[in-house]
Order: structure tokens, then C-alpha cells, then sequence
């Protein structure tokens, strides 16, 4: 093989693009399916963390709805957001994730530095709503009323907060892993809010989910999953759901894939 003449591997029917919001730069990864849209547009799966799961999701999607009548699972379009970086994790998503806490109530740091920059969450929720998702319906056949938000570790973190202060800006959410103790009483006084802000004739749904092995994680990242899940399926039966899963012998990295396939069939699911 003449290995000068090798091609870069490309993900068929995708593109990236950059866009910016308030002097951040966002490289967003876009695929879209091969079939012809239904009449209302193509549902819409917008992840965090692209660099690390944009591929994983978009194949994974193509894959599984080659036959959706037997998997469930329909063509949809795929957004991811990251940032210029061939590594799977940006220290930028550290402020897009998080809400402003004191640093004083950060966990220690693994290395001994100082955490990036925090608190950005409300900007970030901002730059989807007014610049991102715009951008989008106005290029793609997009169905307005099937979109979902996908996010893990500080990614299902953030997308707590998006559904807590605007239900209403997706149909699914899908929270992996989720962070919750980074941001635990902040988010507490959000969880609190809720209720008032639920509508009763509409639904919204969240899949809360975590590695069986990260039972053992110190930050006790199941067990405060699985409590949340407890507590928002009593908030608002009827106008939210909620599901909690558990995956065997996953860690908090290695869940990423399972984790992908079951959150395609949680957000295809239709609710009414």
C-alpha cells in the first residue's frame, strides 16, 4: 500500500462549520440523513462534547435506522457542539457547562491546578436557543416538535439546567452521567422552580443514566441519578416524564457508547 496516497477518513453526509456567539468560537458538526425528509422535517439530536461522541451518535443513528420500523429508530439530523480541538474534551466546556459557583464549593482538582474558568451555562443555553437552533431550521428540514438535547458528565449537567430554567426549548432530554454534584445547590434552587414552569398541556422527557461501575465514583454519581430520577417523577406526573437507567459493568467513559444507542430509542419514542 502506498501510504502517501492515503485519504482522511470522512463521515458520509456530514460537515462541520464554525460559528460564533459573544466572542466564543463553537466548531459545530452537522450530519444529516440520506433519505427524503417526512413532511414535518427530521427530528433533531443535539449533543455536547462533539469532538468525543459526534461520530459515535451519527453512525449510530444512520445504523439503526436503516429499518425503523423494527428498531424504533427514525433518520434524524445530528448537531454536535465542540471546539477546535482534535482531543475528545475542550477545558472550554467547563465554563459553557457550569453554572457560577464559588470555587470555594469545586471539588479538589485530580492534578492539583486550578479548574478552568466556570459559569457560563446561562450564555451557553442562550447561544443554542438564538444562534444555533436558528441556524439550523433555516438550512434543514427540521421538525420543531421533536427535538432533543444530549449531554454526559458536565454535558447531562448542563442539560439538567437547560430543562430546569426552559422546558420547553426540547421535547427529550438525556442527561448521562450527569455532574450534579459540581453544581449541587445551585441546581437544587432551579430543581425547585420546575413545577411553576411546566405547562399543562404539554410533555416534556428526561433519561437520567449512569455506568454501573460508577458506584464507586466518589462523587457518588449513580446514587444522586437515580434520587433525582425518584424525586422529578413526582414533580409533575403527566407533564414530565422520567426514566432512570443503569448500565452493567460501564464506567463513567466506557457508558458513552451503550448510553448513545439507548438515548437514539428514548428520544425516537413517541410519548403521545
Amino acid at each position: 500500500m502506498d501510504n502517501h496516497l492515503l485519504d482522511s477518513v470522512v463521515i458520509p453526509r456530514s460537515q462541520k462549520r464554525i460559528v460564533t456567539h459573544q466572542g466564543r468560537e463553537y466548531h459545530i458538526f452537522i450530519s444529516v440523513p440520506a433519505e427524503a425528509p417526512p413532511p414535518t422535517g427530521f427530528p433533531v439530536i443535539y449533543l455536547l462534547d462533539a469532538n468525543s461522541v459526534f461520530a459515535t451518535m451519527t453512525e449510530a443513528v444512520r445504523a439503526q435506522s436503516r429499518f425503523p420500523a423494527r428498531t424504533g429508530v427514525w433518520p434524524a439530523i445530528v448537531v454536535g457542539i465542540g471546539y477546535d480541538t482534535e482531543a475528545p474534551f475542550h477545558p472550554s466546556r467547563h465554563y459553557d457547562f457550569t453554572l457560577p459557583v464559588p470555587r470555594s464549593e469545586l471539588p479538589p482538582s485530580p492534578d492539583g491546578k486550578e479548574w478552568p474558568e466556570q459559569g457560563g451555562a446561562e450564555a451557553f443555553l442562550a447561544f443554542i436557543e438564538e444562534t444555533l437552533k436558528p441556524i439550523i431550521a433555516n438550512e434543514f428540514p427540521v421538525d420543531t416538535a421533536k427535538q432533543s438535547l444530549y449531554g454526559h458528565s458536565l454535558g447531562g449537567l448542563f442539560v439538567l439546567f437547560a430543562l430546569y430554567t426552559r422546558p420547553y426549548s426540547f421535547q427529550n432530554y438525556v442527561a448521562g452521567s450527569p455532574s450534579i454534584y459540581w453544581n449541587e445547590r445551585m441546581l437544587q434552587e432551579q430543581e425547585l422552580l420546575l413545577s411553576g414552569r411546566l405547562l399543562e398541556t404539554n410533555q416534556v422527557r428526561l433519561l437520567l443514566a449512569a455506568g454501573e461501575l460508577e458506584r464507586t465514583h466518589e462523587s457518588l454519581v449513580n446514587a444522586k441519578a437515580q434520587a433525582l430520577a425518584e424525586r422529578l417523577s413526582l414533580v409533575a406526573p403527566g407533564r414530565l416524564s422520567v426514566e432512570y437507567n443503569e448500565f452493567a459493568n460501564e464506567n463513567h467513559i466506557s457508558v458513552l457508547p451503550v448510553l448513545i444507542s439507548q438515548a437514539i430509542r428514548f428520544v425516537m419514542r413517541n410519548p403521545l
